[in-house]
């Protein structure tokens, strides 16, 4: 697959996983997005480690989600 080609699977995936955030958490999709791209997981995702991307999106809204919840403390 081309570069462009997986580009465009992530940035698909971002989007689910964002819509995920904010179904799930009841927040804002603004909000989710936010979150989503402080996250040290979307980094991760964005990198290729540990395969996160083959992960489910609903798994990967949750640790995002984990992620932020420890920020806050």
């Amino acid at each position: 697959m081309s570069d462009e080609g997986l580009q465009i699977l992530k940035s698909a995936q971002c989007a689910r996983i964002i819509a995920n955030i904010s179904e799930m958490f009841g927040v804002t999709l603004e909000d989710a997005t936010d979150i989503y791209y402080g996250s040290e997981t979307a980094s991760m995702i964005e990198d290729g480690v540990a395969d996160l991307h083959c992960r489910s999106d609903k798994y990967l809204a949750g640790e995002v989600w984990r992620g932020y919840q420890e920020e806050k403390q």
